[in-house]
């Protein structure tokens, strides 16, 4: 079996949980963890002669979403009822959008590999539709019986459809990934993968390498992490391969992901729209957007990733890998630009420093290497978000100062965060006194130092004057070592030059 002869060809359909506050069409709250039942009203649970009042906060999100990937946003689009039977739906059908949804076309531009290196490509959606989730059902400490609980029924759903642009298990996980942030970006939905905020089917099938026509597609249900999403995909795709060569045939299912053992199976064979008999709910009236809505919508939209990156390169110098890694999330770039802002002011006040463009460029540099270095890793670590973070822009600006003046040295600023990090002080200033961190600037004291530096390794001396630069180093070691780190290595190295006469 070789996949090299085979093209992979993915389309997902991602459901993002709308943050409003209630639900859809009742009033019932949408908060999570609630005790099972607690959040159904009598809309929720479809008893007689209750009506759906449609949620405008809903609406909003996802014109929202239209804009920000240049769709179109429908003048005029309705609600239909989809049928199925399910015991966590109440109704006996979901209400949701067919044949006029909310928002058609548009597109999102991924990067598919690390940043520096990374290809680009833009994949196209199809649509986004507004739903209602179902309820859920729950078969654990029941005795051998399911029961169903219905706090999520009516909650608010944007299911986003792509076209089948990707190729690559690799190229899904990008565009998820792109997807998953720009939701949060814009604050429509809060991403929240383990509380089913944001999760994905995959559609996936194969064709022969230079082929035009479609393979029959697999849909692989309710993936709710990116490593889930594309260890399913390439193993669905390696079995459809495997399938075709030795002469089997791919049936049309809908598949379910198995993480304990890396392998998809089918759970039923794949519904038609036919199959769900869709017609237009005659509870809800069509939902009429005008252009002066659309209008108040899109004055509310914050900068997007792709114009705040453009900006980060033009405004503050910075690399198109650093403006890539910090606009990655509407949080990393918040705390950028807030905490080099703060950065900036105080060099202006402390520093004299100017606002000019090199200036400028060297403090954002200065802030960005600082995110994307110790507190990126030390995020990951503790699996963060930079939301979450204990030391604030503030806290950081304040110690960005202390650098810039050279109160401290690159590896006492690491002491000096990880106290900040770990709350053994407030304040760079109060970590610096208490530790004892303050570098030694004083020329006259440093002398002395590497006089004695000197007179303790003339072995190293004539070394260095033999042209061994290895020795040089050594010499810049014992001084460090002697002032405990706290010298200004820059001062060390100037003058240990000055007195080898170098």
């Amino acid at each position: 079996m070789s996949l090299a002869n085979w093209e992979i060809v993915i389309g997902l359909e991602t459901h993002a949980q709308l943050n409003t506050a209630s639900k859809i069409f009742s009033g019932a709250s949408t908060a999570f963890g609630a005790a099972p039942n607690t959040q159904a009203c009598a809309v929720d649970i479809a008893l007689p002669g209750v009506l759906p009042v449609l949620n405008r906060g809903a609406v909003e999100r996802a014109i929202r979403f239209g804009l920000a990937v240049g769709g179109r946003i429908a003048p005029r689009s309705v609600f239909a009822r989809k049928n199925y039977f399910y015991p966590d739906l109440p109704k006996g059908y979901q209400i949701s959008q067919y044949e006029l949804p909310v928002v058609s076309g548009g597109g999102l531009r991924i990067k598919v590999g690390l940043p520096d290196t990374a290809e680009e490509k833009f994949v196209r959606l199809t649509r986004a539709h507004l739903e209602e989730d179902a309820g859920k059902s729950l078969h654990e400490d029941f005795h051998g019986r399911s029961g169903i609980d219905l706090n999520r029924a009516g909650t608010p759903l944007l299911e986003i459809v792509s076209e089948p642009d990707m190729r690559s298990a690799a190229e899904a996980v990008a565009y998820a990934k792109a997807l998953h942030a720009l939701v949060r970006w814009i604050g429509i939905c809060d991403g929240n993968m383990q509380e089913g905020s944001f999760r994905c089917d995959a559609n996936v099938s194969v064709r022969p390498k230079g082929s035009d026509t479609l393979g029959t597609r697999r849909e692989i249900k309710n993936l709710n992490s990116f490593r889930f999403l594309q260890q399913a995909i390439e193993y669905e795709a390696r079995w459809q391969v495997e399938t075709l060569e030795d002469g089997g045939r791919i049936h049309q299912a809908t598949v379910l992901f198995d993480p304990d053992t890396g392998e998809t199976r089918a759970m039923r064979s794949k519904e038609e729209a036919h199959d769900y008999r869709y017609f237009p709910d005659p509870d809800l009236l069509p939902l009429e957007i005008s252009p002066a809505w659309v209008d108040e919508v899109k004055a509310g939209m914050p900068e997007l990733p792709e114009a705040m990156r453009l900006r980060f390169i033009n405004d503050y110098r910075l690399p198109e890998y650093d403006s890539q890694i910090l606009t990655s999330s509407r949080g990393m770039a918040d705390y950028f630009e807030e905490a080099t802002r703060l950065t900036m002011g105080m060099a202006k006040a402390v520093l004299g420093m100017t606002g000019q463009a090199p200036v400028l460029s060297g403090v954002a540099k200065l802030v960005s290497n600082w995110l994307m270095g110790e507190i990126s890793a030390v995020l990951k670590e503790r699996e963060m978000l930079i939301e979450q973070s204990p030391v604030s822009p503030a806290q950081l600006a304040r110690l960005m100062i202390r650098i810039l003046d050279q109160s401290i040295n690159n590896k006492a600023a690491k002491d000096v965060f990880t106290a900040l990090w770990s709350g053994e002080g407030s304040d760079a200033d109060a970590v610096i006194e208490a530790k004892g961190l303050k570098q030694i600037s004083d020329s006259g004291a440093l002398e002395k130092i590497i006089d004695e530096v000197l007179a303790a390794n003339p072995k190293s001396v004539e070394e260095f004057r033999a042209g061994k630069e290895k020795a040089f180093n050594a010499l810049v070691g014992q001084a460090m070592k002697a002032t405990r780190g706290k010298a200004n290595p820059q001062q060390v190295n100037e003058l240990l030059k000055k007195k080898l006469g170098a």
